[in-house]
C-alpha cells in the first residue's frame, strides 16, 4: 500500500502515543494464597496441546457423561465443543456443593434502600428456591429443554433463581436488560421465539421505586407485530404481598410468581442431563442500530470457561466474599456474578441500585458491612466514584485482595486512582479484556504471576493466542509502536456458537473478514475478528485501543479515542472525557472533546487550554482537537456509558435520535446549547 510521506504508519494502521507506565508488583502475600501461581500454564494452553488443554478447565466441572471429541470443526466456524459429554448447569452450580457448603452464603443480595436488610441465601435455600421455580416453568409454563424464554429482570434475587431454574430444565434463557424499553424487550422475544415473559412489578434506581410491569405491555405488542405471541407473562413482586406497579394485571395472560409457588412449595425437578454443545442462553448485544444480536452460548464449554477463569483470573475462592458490580443483564454478569462464581461455590454478592445512592461512600459501606475481599467493576463505574467522591473509600475500613475493571479500556490516570485509593495499595488488578461474543477473558494478567501495568490488559489468557492485523491482512508484530486489529487465531470454549438464526450475520461480520479459505474445516484458516484495535508491547502485554469504529481519521492518522481521552484525564480538573469526530473540511476529520469536571472545579478558558496543551504533548499537533467543550455531565446509559452518538451528532449538527433510554436524558439539550447555542 502506498505509503504517505509525512506519515509513520500507513492508513491501515492506527497511529499510537501512548507512554509506557511502570510496573507494579503483586504482594507476596497475595501469590501465597493464589489459585494459579504455575507458569507452565502457558506451556500447556500452548498451541501444540490445543485443543485438549481446556480439559484442564472442563475437569473443574461435573459431567453426566464425558465428551468424545474435544472439538469439532465439521461445521467451520460453528465450534462444537465436548462434543458427546453430557452436563447440566444448575447441577454445578448448586446440587454438587450441597455437601460441602449447604449452609454457606451462595448470594448476598443488597436492596437499594440502605434501611432494607441484605438477604443472604445459602446454597440450600438457593437450592430450594430454584428447583420450586423450575418445578412452575415446566409445569404450568410448559416448558422443557431448547424452549425459549425472555426475562426482562433488574438486578433481583429472584433473578439468578429464575435463570438457574431454566438452565436446570434445559431451558434456554434471554435476560433482556432491566433498563432497556419494553419495545427493545419486544423484539428480543420476537427474534428468540419465546413464548413466556418473566418480569416484575417494579425496583429501585436513584432511590426511585420505578414501575417495571409498564415495559410488559410495550414488549408484547412489539413481539406481536413481529408474529411472536407471549401466551403468559409470569410476574415477581417486589414486595412479598404487595403489588407496586400502577399496570393492570391482564387475566388470562398475567400470573404473579408469589401465587404459583404456594401450589409448588417444596417440589424437587431432576437436573437435565443436556448435550454439552446444546445452548444455554442468549444473550444480545445492544446496537444502536440495526437488529439486536443474539449471541447463542453453549452449556458445557461456556461454563469451563466462566469456571476457569474466574478460579484463575478472579482468584475466586470458596471462603471469599466477591462482588462484581455489574448488572446480570450484560455477559458480565452472567459470567461473573452467576456462573463463574457459583460453579466454584464461591459467596457472590449483587446489589440493586447505582453505587452513588444515596452518596458517594455507598460502594464502601457495602463492602465493609459484608467483608468484601474480590471487587469487580467497570472503568465507567470507576470513574464515576472518582468524579463524585474521590476521597470516600478511605472513610470506611475494608481490604480488598483483589479488584477487577472490565467493559472497555481503562485510563492510567483512573487505573492509579483505583489502585492507590480503592485498592490502598494493597489489591492486585486486573485488566481484563473480553465480550459479549467470547464469554469470558481474552486477556488478562493472571494476578499472582505477572505485573501490572496502568492502561494495559496484559498477555493473552492460557490458550487464547491473538494476532494483530492491519486492514490488508499483513501481521504488526510486537513492538512496533503501531496499532491495528486485535483477532484470535483459535477457537475457545467460551466463545459464542452462532448468531441465534442468522449464521451467515455470524460469519460475515466476526471470521470473514480475514479468513484464508472458506471452505476450510481447519481452525486455523478461521481468525476471530474482534472489531477492536490495539497494539502489542516489546513486553507482550496487550493494549486495546477500544473498537475499530472509534477510530477518527485525521488527515491521514488513524486516531483512537481512548488515548485522547486518556490524555484529557492527565489534567487534575478532569473527571471523565469524551472524544468525537466532527467534520473539518482541512483534515476530513477532527476531535471534539468533550469533559465534566471534579467536584470543586468551574470551567474556565485556562481549563481548556490545558487540556489541549496536555493531548499536544501526550499525541502531538495533529491531535488538536477542533473545541474542547466543558459540559456538566455526560449523556449515559442507565449502566453507565457514556453515549458518544449523541455527542457526535450535536457536535456535528445531526438528528440526535431518541435519548429517551439514557439514565439523565435532560443533560442533552443542555449540551446542545453550550455547542450550538440556544
Amino acid at each position: 500500500m502506498r505509503r504517505k510521506e509525512s506519515l509513520e504508519v500507513t492508513e491501515a494502521e492506527i497511529a499510537v502515543h501512548w507512554q509506557e507506565e511502570d510496573y507494579l508488583y503483586p504482594s507476596s502475600q497475595f501469590i501465597a494464597q493464589a489459585n494459579m501461581t504455575d507458569n507452565g500454564i502457558y506451556e500447556r494452553f500452548g498451541l501444540e496441546y490445543f485443543p485438549e488443554c481446556y480439559k484442564e478447565y472442563a475437569d473443574l466441572l461435573t459431567w453426566y457423561q464425558y465428551w468424545t471429541t474435544t472439538l469439532d470443526t465439521s461445521d467451520a466456524p460453528c465450534w462444537k465443543w465436548f462434543v458427546g459429554g453430557k452436563i447440566n448447569a444448575c447441577y454445578n452450580c448448586l446440587d454438587r456443593h450441597l455437601a460441602k457448603y449447604r449452609n454457606k452464603a451462595a448470594i448476598i443480595y443488597v436492596p437499594e434502600p440502605e434501611e432494607e436488610p441484605h438477604v443472604a441465601l445459602t446454597y440450600q435455600e438457593l437450592y430450594v428456591r430454584v428447583n420450586e421455580v423450575a418445578a412452575i416453568l415446566r409445569d404450568f409454563g410448559g416448558l422443557k429443554a431448547g424452549d425459549r424464554v425472555t426475562l426482562h429482570m433488574p438486578m433481583v434475587l429472584e433473578l439468578p433463581i429464575t435463570m438457574l431454574a431454566c438452565a436446570r430444565l434445559g431451558v434456554i434463557h434471554s435476560e433482556v436488560y432491566g433498563g432497556f424499553s419494553g419495545a427493545a424487550c419486544g423484539k428480543r422475544i420476537a427474534d428468540s421465539g419465546s413464548r413466556v415473559l418473566i418480569t416484575i412489578d417494579g425496583y429501585y434506581r436513584s432511590g426511585k421505586l420505578l414501575d417495571h410491569k409498564e415495559k410488559a405491555d410495550a414488549a408484547l405488542k412489539v413481539a406481536q407485530e413481529s408474529g411472536q405471541t407471549i401466551d403468559k407473562v409470569l410476574i415477581w413482586r417486589r414486595y412479598p404481598g404487595k403489588y407496586v406497579s400502577e399496570t393492570p394485571i391482564v387475566d388470562g395472560r398475567d400470573h404473579f410468581m408469589e401465587d404459583l409457588l404456594k401450589d409448588y412449595a417444596g417440589e424437587k425437578v431432576e437436573p437435565v442431563s443436556m448435550p454439552a454443545e446444546d445452548p444455554l442462553f442468549l444473550m444480545y448485544t445492544s446496537g444502536t442500530t440495526g437488529t439486536p444480536k443474539g449471541c447463542q452460548h453453549s452449556t458445557g464449554g461456556y461454563l469451563a470457561y466462566a469456571a476457569g477463569t474466574s478460579k484463575y483470573v478472579q482468584d475466586i475462592h470458596p471462603e471469599d466474599v466477591y462482588w462484581c458490580m455489574a448488572d446480570i443483564g450484560w455477559i458480565t454478569g452472567h459470567s461473573y456474578i452467576v456462573y463463574g462464581p457459583l460453579s466454584l461455590g464461591a459467596t457472590s454478592v449483587m446489589y440493586e441500585g447505582v453505587p452513588t445512592y444515596p452518596d458517594a461512600g455507598r460502594a464502601w459501606r457495602i463492602a465493609e458491612r459484608l467483608g468484601v475481599n474480590i471487587f469487580h467493576t467497570a472503568p465507567t463505574t470507576i470513574r464515576m466514584l472518582r468524579k463524585v467522591g474521590p476521597d470516600e473509600p478511605k472513610k470506611y475500613n475494608y481490604h480488598f485482595k483483589h479488584m477487577t475493571t472490565v467493559g472497555e479500556p481503562i485510563e492510567p490516570q483512573v487505573w492509579k486512582w483505583y489502585y492507590q485509593v480503592v485498592g490502598k495499595g494493597e489489591a492486585v488488578i486486573v485488566d481484563t479484556w473480553w465480550q459479549t461474543e467470547t464469554g469470558g477473558f481474552l486477556c488478562s494478567t493472571m494476578p499472582a504471576m505477572q505485573r501490572m501495568k496502568p492502561g494495559s490488559a496484559g498477555p493473552a489468557m492460557p490458550g487464547i493466542h491473538p494476532v494483530i492485523y492491519d486492514e490488508e491482512g499483513n501481521e504488526i508484530p510486537a513492538g512496533a509502536g503501531k496499532a491495528g486489529n486485535i483477532c484470535i487465531q483459535n477457537p475457545w470454549p467460551g466463545a459464542f456458537q452462532t448468531i441465534w438464526g442468522d449464521r451467515e450475520r455470524y460469519v460475515s461480520q466476526y471470521y470473514e473478514k480475514y479468513c484464508k479459505n472458506k471452505d476450510s474445516k481447519d481452525w486455523r484458516d478461521w481468525p476471530y475478528f474482534t472489531s477492536d484495535a490495539a497494539m502489542q508491547g516489546q513486553d507482550g502485554y496487550y493494549r486495546i485501543l477500544g473498537r475499530v469504529d472509534d477510530v477518527i481519521n485525521v488527515a491521514g492518522h488513524r486516531l483512537g479515542t481512548k488515548e485522547l481521552e486518556s490524555s484529557c484525564l492527565i489534567v487534575t480538573e478532569v473527571a471523565e472525557a469524551s472524544v468525537v469526530p466532527l467534520a473539518d473540511e482541512l483534515r476530513g476529520r477532527a476531535p471534539d472533546v468533550y469533559v465534566s469536571l471534579r467536584p470543586g472545579y468551574q470551567p474556565s478558558k485556562e481549563l481548556e487550554d490545558a487540556i489541549v496543551k496536555a493531548i499536544e504533548t501526550t499525541i502531538g499537533k495533529i491531535a488538536r482537537p477542533k473545541h474542547v467543550y466543558i459540559v456538566p455531565d455526560m449523556p449515559k446509559t442507565r449502566s453507565g456509558k457514556i453515549m458518544r452518538r449523541v455527542l457526535a451528532a450535536i457536535s456535528n449538527k445531526k438528528d440526535i435520535g431518541d435519548v429517551t433510554t439514557l439514565a439523565n436524558a435532560d443533560i442533552v439539550e443542555e449540551i446542545r446549547k453550550i455547542v450550538q447555542g440556544e
